[in-house]
């Protein structure tokens, strides 16, 4: 399917992933990933921080509103929890979390998983998947306009991330 893979490898897309339990018979799957230059625990805010903002382009997502730069010190996400929040109104549920490893959400039928992955040297791969069940030209059109606004997502969390990891510790709250 046209643009339904974006910054991962075959073995990241021929794992499982939380959102797999939700819908067994996907008519979209699909698979974006990044690189970050810090260590899970310094991405974890950023994931968990998506219930305050969307993260990709606050012009479209967000009515405009900039999503937060500085960690908001939210409490650990929890199942029955808002997901996100987008030009002021809260949108899906959270279905499924690991604190610090993996963030599941649903938004109007489709089910979203974060999943981070440790990697060697303090870096972390940030991985994303997205399924739902609906027609196959529904799933085209939704799998582009994903990879569009969930690549910004991927790549601001990365940008947040890096450079609070990277701050003096009294500068980083």
């Amino acid at each position: 399917m046209i643009g339904d893979r974006w910054g991962v490898s075959s073995s990241e897309t021929s794992r499982s992933y939380p959102c797999d339990e939700f819908v067994t018979s996907p008519a979209l799957q699909a698979w974006r990933g990044v690189s970050v230059q810090a260590p899970a625990d310094a991405v974890w805010p950023w994931v968990a921080q998506i219930r305050l903002a969307p993260y990709s382009y606050d012009w479209i997502d967000n009515l405009g509103r900039r999503s937060p730069r500085e960690p908001a010190g939210l409490p650990e996400p929890r199942v029955g929890d808002r997901f996100t929040t987008a030009g002021g109104r809260e949108l899906g549920r959270i279905v499924a979390v690991s604190p610090g490893r993996d963030l599941t959400g649903v938004i109007t039928g489709a089910f979203m998983s974060y999943v981070l992955v440790p990697e060697e040297a303090g870096t972390t791969r940030l991985l994303l998947k997205v399924v739902m069940q609906t027609n196959r030209w529904a799933a085209a059109a939704l799998s582009v306009g994903d990879l569009v606004m969930a690549r910004r997502q991927l790549l601001n969390m990365k940008l947040l991330a890096e450079r609070h990891s990277s701050r003096p510790p009294e500068q980083a709250r």
